[in-house]
């Protein structure tokens, strides 16, 4: 779309005419950590709409997070898009990004609005999404297993082998789901939780949706994952339910971060712009992603689940955030659970 044509169109959107739509020439770094549909069509989009050239990487949560506190002294990285919030809000107390507050702020959901206040403005929300899982109902029917509503129920020894979730290691998913464990149940039984859980796990698995993706495939039954990316595979046409547990569950806020020493700033600052605003957000139900964009304006995927209809808990990001915090539960999960992994 040329430059005049992507104004008029923002324009009548109510969207503010910022600084992305303006050409410039250069290079930028991106680590995407969302899935590889979704970094590839944001990648194409924003390439078309500027002069920019955009060099992507496509990492969890967890992998890009290691990846720039390893490279603080001379970072690769510009800027850090999609992934679970935590882990960005590890970076920021660690002071591996830097603070920016974009023009389109006030456009934002109150959620998005708190994580960028709560970071000094060194990450930002871009869309957002409950916990929960798949289930495959062909397999769960013709093994004869009964349909699991509730935390609890995936304790059940019918379920042994029949589900995967990832390493929250590696995973932001995997990591909110510790942290939203251990909020709803307190630590010490968040952990007896996840030891009787490990009976039924057949894989940790690197990725964050990859668990619901081989419950579709029929590689597996169960997959704990965030809603949304059960929804997804839904919509492919899998035979996948979304459930989300009866005694409530914890959300993600996706997440974007500028990388502390850019070497292409300005490209950075262009990107987290453009990545703000409802043109942009509203194409992502293009790539099959069906999280709760950020800006208000933004077109929401009515196949999105939604907030209301869920029951969450207060989700303390300030502190599961916390890189001390989050040290201490990583390096207990490491004693207690990945010692003894399947």
């Amino acid at each position: 779309m040329r430059p005049v044509k992507l104004a008029a169109a923002l324009l009548a959107a109510g969207v503010s005419f910022v600084a992305f739509s303006a050409h410039a020439a250069g290079d930028l770094n991106v680590i995407c950590s969302a899935d590889s549909q979704v970094c590839d069509l944001m990648k194409g989009l924003f390439e078309k709409q500027t002069d920019i050239k955009v060099n992507m990487v496509r990492l969890s949560a967890g992998e890009t997070y290691a990846k720039i506190r390893a490279e603080a002294r001379n970072p690769k990285t510009d800027i850090w898009w999609a992934g679970t919030g935590d882990p960005h809000l590890q970076a920021a107390a660690e002071g591996l990004t830097q603070e920016y507050k974009s023009p389109l702020f006030d456009q934002l959901q109150d959620w998005a609005k708190k994580q960028a206040e709560s970071a000094k403005f060194r990450t930002v929300g871009v869309y957002a999404g409950a916990l929960g899982w798949g289930y495959n109902s062909e397999i769960l029917a013709k093994k004869g297993l009964k349909e699991p509503k509730c935390w609890a129920d995936l304790l059940d020894s019918s379920y042994k082998g029949e589900i995967q979730i990832a390493n929250p290691n590696s995973s932001g998913t995997s990591y909110n789901t510790l942290a939203t464990l251990v909020q709803l149940m307190g630590e010490d039984k968040a952990f007896d939780y996840l030891s009787k859980l490990n009976a039924n796990v057949s894989q940790y698995t690197k990725s964050g949706s990859a668990p619901v993706k081989a419950a579709a495939r029929g590689e597996s039954t169960i997959g704990i994952v965030f809603m949304h990316d059960a929804v997804a595979q839904t919509v492919e046409g899998f035979p996948v339910k979304a459930v989300a547990p009866c005694e409530g569950t914890g959300y993600e806020i996706g997440s974007m971060s500028i990388v502390k020493g850019a070497k292409n700033l300005e490209n950075a600052k262009k990107w987290y712009d453009w990545a703000l605003s409802a043109e942009a957000q509203s194409h992502m139900k293009e790539a099959k992603s069906y999280q709760l964009p950020s800006n208000k304006s933004a077109e929401v995927p009515k196949e999105a689940p939604k907030f209301e209809d869920i029951k969450l808990i207060d989700y303390d990001f300030a502190k599961y955030g916390d890189p001390d915090v989050r040290k201490a539960l990583l390096a207990r999960w490491d004693k207690e659970i990945g010692a003894k992994a399947n």
